[in-house]
């Protein structure tokens, strides 16, 4: 297996050792400061909109989102390179966050938000836009798929489960994330809803 890429790299080892410095002081120390709360809790910072990223809730959270950054994240890197490839992170990022913020807003949710999920859906969305027709076996189902097959029903499954209110995962910050992540590459490419090629 080729080394990981040093941006991934180091997302990997900022999270991983975020959540041991969880552990050791407990869940809400960090997540009061550095959680994503809602505009209306009053615990809300600017800085919640990148720092939540870095938190995770258990082990289980942080194992697979590490895995997909690893399965994902490292490969992008390679070819995009670290500027754009951490450009198109914090977009997605940044864009799941939004996104969490107005559905905490309009359903009245006062709990924070934590996990890098949003960017891995973001990394999701593009491997599909890179390589539409790699076939995958997903852990769940073990079905192969190809890989465009593959983003869109779990990008169905997260609208579903969103709007049926299933609680206890940020399902609209994945889509935010995933609309971040849409969005970037339509950006660099010159396409609607923006003009003029940019130069990769």
């Amino acid at each position: 297996m080729p080394p990981l890429p040093p941006v991934t790299k180091a997302l990997m080892l900022a999270c991983t050792a975020i959540f041991c410095l969880q552990f050791l002081l407990g869940g809400y120390a960090l997540t009061g400061w550095f959680g994503l709360w809602p505009l209306a809790s009053g615990h809300f910072m600017p800085w919640q909109v990148v720092t939540y990223a870095f938190l995770h809730g258990d082990m289980l959270h942080l194992f697979f989102n590490m895995l997909g950054m690893y399965m994902f994240g490292a490969e992008i890197e390679r070819l995009w390179g670290q500027r754009r490839y951490l450009q198109f992170i914090a977009a997605s990022v940044l864009t799941a966050a939004l996104s969490q913020m107005l559905i905490t807003a309009l359903v009245g949710s006062m709990g924070p938000t934590i996990g890098i999920s949003g960017g891995l859906y973001g990394l999701l969305l593009a491997s599909a836009m890179l390589f539409p027709n790699r076939t995958i076996m997903p852990l769940f189902p073990p079905i192969p798929m190809k890989q465009r097959t593959f983003v869109l029903v779990f990008g169905g499954l997260e609208l579903l489960q969103g709007l049926m209110g299933f609680t206890g995962v940020a399902h609209f910050a994945h889509l935010g994330g995933m609309l971040g992540a849409w969005l970037m590459i339509r950006y660099w490419r010159g396409q609607p809803p923006f003009s003029g090629r940019r130069r990769w």
